[in-house]
Order: structure tokens, then sequence, then C-alpha cells
């Protein structure tokens, strides 16, 4: 056993608490659109349904499951009904989620034009799911236990949160847990829904062709129902009706039709339930009745449209990289014809100042001859006398 008791708190954004309630709360919801997604693939449904089905499906059974537990836990909030809207909400009653919810569910698949009992049976593995991860919550609120025990997972409830049954004496601190332990009726749920989880799994997968659709979701109220029912029986800060908790009384009004109708619709000649939407790529849940020769051929025709639309995607893709690939090829071409022109403009300029080089050249060697005595560049209309030693005339002779 362990002494001591949670904190409701897991962190404070500024005047903000974030409770571990909530977290459990929207963990589970997270775990189960997984679970509803996953199954649904196998089940030959559409999947992209769930989306925006899960929103309203969990809006309606929030409000349902807070109804539920406002009226079970009145005498909570009798003295401060403004604590029924305010957080941290600490307290969700299943059944009532339940029913919100199956309801909001069948609007919803109706106005999609689904099989209800088909999807009801997918969605009962995400319930148990969510259960099995949401009660954890109750544990950080200190809610949902039994009496007293010496078990070895007992856990200790503060003075501040126990029910009148089991209150401190007078003068105790609200801290104080007197050393006493008491029964995690919340781990007891958690278990619970793990298991059930499991096993409608492996039931969908394994006994396909004994299923039928709905199956799946009535197993659900059975099981959940009894467990309930004898969970009941631990607490004492239970809703009652003449004395009976209204829990064992909902428990029992939901499992004896449960079984009667399994019983009834698995009776030799019992007609056949319609196939899941996807038939041929289902591997989990009920079969249903054979394909007829016309949905056969509705099937194949889907196929082969299917598969045209796949080969034209890749056609546009294909075509899309050929114009990718030009578009590259036309950057080159024209990068190729930029360096061309660069070149040419390069060697234009390299010519240029060549040339102006060898000017500057010439320029300089007349200079040079001229300083070192040559003759000097001849005039037009000037005599030049020839150019070697210098000859006087000759004078007459006497």
């Amino acid at each position: 056993m362990f002494d001591f008791t949670p904190d409701p708190i897991a962190i404070q954004l500024g005047p903000i608490p974030v409770y571990w309630y909530g977290i459990g709360y929207a963990i589970g919801l997270a775990a189960a659109y997984f679970v509803i997604v996953w199954l649904a693939r196998r089940a030959g449904e559409d999947p992209e349904l769930v989306g925006n089905g899960m929103i309203i499906v969990a809006i309606a059974a929030l409000i349902g499951g807070r109804l539920y537990h406002v009226i079970d836990q009145w005498a909570l909030y009798q003295d401060d009904p403004i604590k029924i809207f305010l957080p941290p909400y600490s307290g969700l009653g299943v059944y009532g989620g339940i029913l919100f919810g199956t309801i909001a569910a069948f609007l919803y698949v109706r106005a999609k034009r689904q099989d209800f009992l088909r999807w009801a049976d997918i969605v009962a593995p995400a319930l148990f799911t969510m259960e099995a991860i949401a009660r954890w919550g109750n544990f950080f609120n200190q809610e949902l236990y039994g009496p007293p025990t010496t078990l070895p997972w007992g856990i200790p409830i503060d003075c501040a949160h126990r029910v009148a049954a089991y209150a401190c004496p007078p003068g105790s601190a609200p801290t104080d847990t007197l050393g006493q332990f008491f029964h995690p009726l919340f781990l007891y749920e958690s278990i619970s829904g793990a298991l059930g989880a499991l096993t409608l799994i492996w039931i969908g997968f394994h006994l396909r062709k004994r299923l039928r659709t709905g199956d799946l979701i009535l197993v659900f109220f059975v099981w959940y129902g009894i467990v309930r029912f004898f969970l009941e029986t631990l607490r004492a800060d239970n809703w009652t009706f003449f004395g009976v908790p209204v829990a064992m009384i909902v428990s029992a009004v939901i499992v004896i039709p449960s079984l009667i109708v399994l019983a009834v619709r698995h009776r030799p000649g019992h007609p056949l339930d319609a196939p899941a939407t996807r038939p041929r790529l289902a591997t989990w849940g009920a079969i249903g009745r054979p394909l007829t020769i016309e949905e056969n051929e509705a099937l194949d025709r889907q196929a082969e449209l299917a598969d045209e639309d796949d080969e034209d995607d890749e056609d546009d893709d294909d075509f899309d990289d050929e114009d990718d690939e030009d578009d590259e090829d036309d950057e080159d071409d024209q990068d190729d014809e930029d360096e061309d022109e660069h070149e040419d403009g390069d060697e234009a300029e390299t010519a240029a100042g060549a040339g102006e080089e060898g000017a500057g050249d010439g320029d300089g060697d007349g200079e040079g001859v001229e300083d070192a005595g040559s003759a000097p560049a001849i005039q037009p209309g000037v005599d030049v006398p020839p150019s070697g030693p210098e000859t006087r005339p000759e004078e007459p002779s006497l």
C-alpha cells in the first residue's frame, strides 16, 4: 500500500489549472478515435466518417455524462449549483454518456446513410478503451472508491474527499488520511475496460462467421452492465431509487434485454444482415449475407473506375514530370546561351584590349628610334641628301 494522495492539477498555466481528469478524458478520447479508425478499415467501412462524427458524439456524451453525475451526486452541488458549470468538472456518469452519445451517433450515422449496427460494433471496443484510460482521472480526483480495505491495492482518501459514510472524526485536517485505505473502484472499472476491449477485438477477428451486426455492442452492454451492477454494491454515495442504486436498476434494464436480443437474433433461420460497404476489404466484424450478382458487378465497376482514376493520376504525374524536365532543359539551354554570349563578350573585350595595346607599343618604338638619331621623316617636295659619309663637291683643276 502507498500512503499519499495525488494532486488533481497536472500543470498550472498562469491562472489556468490543467487537471489530470481532463487530461485522462482527452487521452481516452484520442485512443478511442484511433481504435475506431483502425477497426473501420478492417470492417470494410470508410474511416473518413469518423472525424466529424467523433466530435459530435464526444460533445453529446460529455453533456450526458455530466448531467447523470450531477443527478447522482446532487449532495455535492445542492448548496452551490454554480459548481456544476465550473472546472474541474470532476465527475461524469458513464450511463449518461452512453445514452446521449448513442442518440447522437444514431442521428449522425443515419444522416450519412450508413449501417448503424455495424458502426456500433466498431465503436464498442473503443468505448472500453476510453473507459480503461479515462477512469484514472477519478484516482487524481480521489473519487469512485469503495469501503475501507486491507488489500494491498487499497488507496488512501484524505478527509476533504470523504463521502458522508466514511467521514473523518471532527477536528481532522482536510489532508489527513488517518491511515485508512479504500477499494479503488475506478481501478476495477479500468481493468474491466481493458479486458473488454481486447475481448471484443478478438471476437471480431476470430468469430466473424458467427457474428451478426450489432452483436458486439450488445456484448458491450452485457459486460459493462454486469460489472457496474456488482461495483454498485461497494459504493456508499450512489444515487438511489426507493433504496436501490439507480445504476443497478439501469444495469439490469440494459443487461437483460441485451441477452434476450442476442438469443433471438441468433435463432435458426434468422434473416441475414447486409454486407459491409467494402466487403472485399473487410477482415473484422460480422460478414453479412453473400453479395448478389448486381452488387458484385457494381463493386467491379467501382474497382475499374478506381483503377482508371489511379492510372489518370499516374499519367498526370508523368506529364507533370515531363513538363518539369522540359522546363529544366529550357533553363539549361538558356544558361548555355547566356554563357556563350558571356564568353563572346569576353573575347571581344580581349581583342579590343590587344589592339589598343599594339597601338601603344608602336608609338613607343617610333619615339625610341627618333631619340636614337634616326633620319627624320620624309616630307613631300624636299630633297633628302643621300645617307653615308659626308662628301664635298670637286673643285675645278687649274
